[in-house]
């Protein structure tokens, strides 16, 4: 009989959890379950009121050095007292665990808990929070350079057009208004005035799935994963673009918006050329994320990944957030 090779797996919570406790010393009544199967899989690990989460990350995504540069950026960022889940060594004083699983090497962290829950519709308080926190972040990591991806113009945009070329037929309206609106932004990208862009680490994820809020504890930022190098607003822009999608009240986006904006100014300023491009980069970071989603094709469950997905995807949103970009041209 032959056997077929594995392309992804999900590992057994109940055997992570003999595990852990071994390598972490917990106690015979802690508990391991899955939370998130994804691009990368998350365990809920409790251990009495102690919790922790364990990430897998998939075959291929991060190499061990990439890894190590996340966690480098987290600790960065917790020892100047950012509220963010950080790495927990084991017994040994290892951040990363090395998994023999069906479909090769997999490497693992064990986080903190992030205490709090995810509010996907928030105040405008915790909107002017968050940029307080943005801010802070950027503060500490403006010309601090990671091993890791830099997001240019062809991480944003060519690369994932070439992905998403497997995915949906050239001659499509969807497919040519993404050539066409591609070959705009990077002529877009060659009119900006780079020297008035800060630069540095970026964390390029954070919206309201990476953030848990609590009363007793505040805010607390989560996956790094996406983290690499590149201008600090492209952060702006994609927290801008993530409001847009989870509050469809124009009124309510602008109070939202300017509260957000407030709080990060109160800490660090934004120059008016950032200020300028923070639409097209919403639009950029689109394309990147669509990419993503094409180029992770097998970790998803892939119902929804189909052509009919990606036209609206394409249409609602890309678009949308086109036209506002170049509402001028």
């Amino acid at each position: 009989m032959n056997t077929i090779p594995v392309i992804t797996s999900t590992l057994s919570a109940q055997h992570l959890n003999v595990y852990l406790r071994e390598l972490y010393h917990l106690s015979s009544l802690s508990t391991c379950t899955l939370l998130r199967a994804g691009v990368n899989h998350s365990y809920l690990v409790e251990d009495g009121a102690t919790r922790y989460v364990f990430r897998i990350y998939s075959l291929g995504w991060r190499t061990r050095e990439e890894i190590v540069e996340e966690l480098r950026l987290i600790r960065h960022l917790h020892s100047h007292a950012i509220q963010a889940s950080y790495p927990i060594a084991d017994i040994q004083g290892n951040d990363i665990q090395t998994l023999e699983a069906p479909e090769g090497t997999r490497y693992a962290v064990m986080f903190s808990y992030a205490p709090g829950n995810k509010l996907q519709n928030f105040s405008e308080t915790i909107h002017e929070q968050i940029g307080v926190m943005m801010g802070r972040i950027h503060n500490l990591t403006i010309d601090y350079a990671l091993d890791r991806t830099t997001y240019s113009s062809r991480v944003l945009l060519i690369e994932p057009l070439e992905t998403l070329k497997r995915f949906l037929p050239a001659q499509t309206e969807e497919m040519m208004f993404m050539f066409a609106a591609q070959q705009e932004l990077l002529q877009a990208f060659k009119a900006i005035d780079t020297l008035q862009l800060r630069k540095g680490a970026v964390h390029l994820d954070i919206w309201f799935d990476n953030l848990n809020i609590s009363k007793e504890h505040g805010i607390t930022l989560f996956d790094f994963d996406f983290c690499g190098n590149g201008w600090l607003c492209l952060d702006i822009a994609y927290y801008l673009m993530q409001l847009s999608l989870v509050e469809p009240d124009e009124a309510q986006y602008i109070l939202k918006r300017e509260s957000f904006l407030k709080g990060y100014e109160s800490i660090a300023a934004i120059s008016a050329e950032e200020k300028r491009i923070l639409p097209m980069l919403s639009v950029c970071l689109y394309f990147f994320y669509l990419g993503v989603q094409c180029k992770r094709f097998d970790n998803w469950s892939n119902v929804f990944l189909n052509e009919a997905y990606l036209k609206r995807y394409i249409i609602a949103r890309v678009k949308r957030m086109y036209d506002i970009a170049f509402a001028d041209r």
